[in-house]
């Protein structure tokens, strides 16, 4: 019977708390991509937060793609079931005011709105690998440790989702660039 040697990778260590500020950025992003709302995004990054500060944690490898582990195990368990018991907040003092600049250009917002909407209306596979590359910045290796996959499957998955993003968003020759 033919058995793999066992993987050897880095080191585990305990996540330093105090560095998890560092990656709320890419967190936030990533969240976004899942979520395709900034008030539900910022709801699922505060339960991640809690639960990986709530006890001392070992991670093997980057801490990115251990915060983007347990940010996807939290949307898929947690947030769905209050996605479905969610309603939508309107805040009318945002809407006052259009703030100048390139990034609060609204044709800008609309696009990013329509991308993190194609993005998360895509079936969870194809979600989670195109989160993990194309929003974290994860390496192909390291997104697929994350999610237990192999590097060929990363590969595959994320051009099937990005090709249904980009024919989302009415760009498919995107993909050929």
């Amino acid at each position: 019977m033919l058995t793999s040697p066992p993987r050897t990778g880095p080191a585990a260590r305990v996540l330093d708390p105090a560095a998890l500020g560092q990656h709320l950025d890419r967190l936030m992003r990533a969240a976004l991509a899942m979520c395709g709302s900034r008030a539900d995004a910022e709801d699922l990054v505060q339960e991640v937060c809690l639960r990986v500060l709530a006890k001392p944690r070992v991670v093997r490898g980057s801490d990115i793609g251990y915060l983007h582990g347990v940010l996807r195990n939290t949307f898929i368990s947690d947030y769905q079931t209050r996605l479905r018991r969610r309603t939508t907040p309107v805040e009318p003092a945002t809407l006052a005011h259009v703030r100048a600049g390139s990034r609060d250009d609204p044709e800008t917002r609309a696009i990013h709105s329509e991308v993190r909407a194609a993005i998360a209306d895509l079936p969870g596979h194809y979600r989670d690998a195109v989160v993990a590359v194309d929003v974290l910045g994860l390496p192909y290796a390291e997104a697929a440790e994350a999610l237990g996959v192999a590097d060929g499957t990363i590969m595959s998955r994320l051009y099937r989702g990005r090709a249904a993003v980009a024919e989302r968003v009415g760009e498919p020759a995107a993909l050929a660039a």
